[in-house]
Order: structure tokens, then sequence, then C-alpha cells
């Protein structure tokens, strides 16, 4: 991982357009290939990033931008989209790489773990006619929650959480994208599963086709008679 404190501006076209200007952030650099720009607040969401697989190309600024005082400009270019992050580097304060190693994983919270088993026990949940393949399927990055069937024999891998945000659809998404590689699961079709899936995850998770389940834990459980509600 590579720790970039530096004054910077940064542009992003594609899909949308976003602009920060110059100020001192947080560049992170991952062993994915993603990029993100933080700055000293906003808890732990950075203000803009480019998801892998991209691609980064560090290059001279223009005479314009050098007599302004940038020093480099980086290009990260998504290899699947038009989806570009530029970014105009001023004064560089920290520049730093460090080898983290094999994460292994998230531990998930007892929600979460009867969550996977309900589930597993409750494949249909997902649609009629699936089937389940196994639980915790290894992958280099962590294993997928589960791996399922789909009616037509299709690959279905599903992420669960218990509070669904944009963290969990970016760790789906990246699951997928290994999954994808290899020749006997392919096509692989993302479900993002939780109790509550937060608004900018569904959009998220939408563009990027991952289907979304809402679970309701009560009711896996056999403790909530849904058929007895009112509303």
């Amino acid at each position: 991982m590579r720790l970039v404190v530096a004054r910077c501006a940064a542009r992003y076209t594609g899909r949308l357009s976003a602009h920060l200007p110059l100020a001192t952030r947080l560049i992170v650099v991952k062993a994915d290939g993603s990029v993100l720009l933080h700055s000293d607040g906003g808890s732990y969401k950075p203000l803009n990033w480019m998801s892998p697989p991209c691609s980064l190309a560090v290059a001279e600024p223009s005479v314009e931008a050098a007599a302004s005082g940038v020093t480099a400009v980086w290009h990260v270019q998504h290899a699947k989209s038009d989806d570009r992050l530029e970014i105009d580097l001023h004064d560089v304060l920290h520049d730093s790489a460090h080898e983290l190693g094999v994460d292994p994983g998230l531990v998930k919270d007892g929600v979460e773990a009867h969550l996977q088993a309900l589930l597993a026990e409750q494949i249909g949940l997902l649609g009629s006619g699936h089937v389940l393949v196994r639980r915790e399927y290894p992958t280099p990055i962590g294993p997928v929650d589960i791996l399922a069937r789909d009616p037509d024999g299709r690959t279905v891998a599903v992420e669960i959480k218990r509070r669904g945000d944009i963290d969990g659809v970016e760790q789906l998404t990246r699951y997928l994208e290994l999954l994808n590689r290899d020749p006997h699961l392919q096509p692989v079709r993302g479900v993002f599963a939780a109790q509550e899936i937060k608004p900018q995850a569904r959009v998220l998770a939408q563009d990027r086709g991952i289907s979304c389940v809402v679970l309701d834990y009560d009711a896996m459980r056999g403790v909530d008679d849904v058929g007895s509600r009112l509303f």
C-alpha cells in the first residue's frame, strides 16, 4: 500500500463529473489497484476514488500547469469504462509504501454469521430453484459468504451484511472480479444480502449488475410469523 500526503487537486470524469479544489489530502494506492483520496474528516469515506480494475500512470504537467505549481499529474483510468480520475500533485509532504501481506478477512459478528447459516439453509430466499454450493468459498482475498447455483446452473456469489453499505458492495465487486476469472465458475452473478441496505449501496449495486436481497432475520429464525402481520 502506498500512502501519499500532498497538496493536490483532482478531477473525475465518466459516468459523473466531480472536482476537488487544491487542498492537503491523503492519497491511498492499494495493491488491488484502487486509488482513494481522503481528507482529515468524513470518517472512513474517501472524497473520491477509483475502484479496480484500473491503471495508474504518472505524467509531467503541462507548461501552464507547472507554472501554477503542479509537479506531477496522476492519470487513473478504469479498465472497463470511460471513468477517469486525474490528480494534480503540488507539494508532496509524505510518500511511503508498505507491504501489508495477505489479510485474513473480516471476522463477522454473531448476527452476520447466523444470517449466513440461515440463508444457506433457506437458499430459496434467493429465488426458486437456487441450490447451495458451499459456505465460505475461498478466494485469495478472503472467503465469499455463500456460493450457489441458480435454476439455469449459473454461479451466484452472495455477500451477507447486517447493514449493507457501499463498502460491502465494493467487497463483493472484488470477489466477483476474481471468481469470473475461473472458467469453471464464470459467469458469476453477485447478490448483496443484508437486513438493511442503504440507498447509496443499492444504487451502486444496481450499476454493477449486482442484485440486492433484504433479509428478515426474525422471520428466518422463525421468531416472527410473517403471515400474522397486519402491516
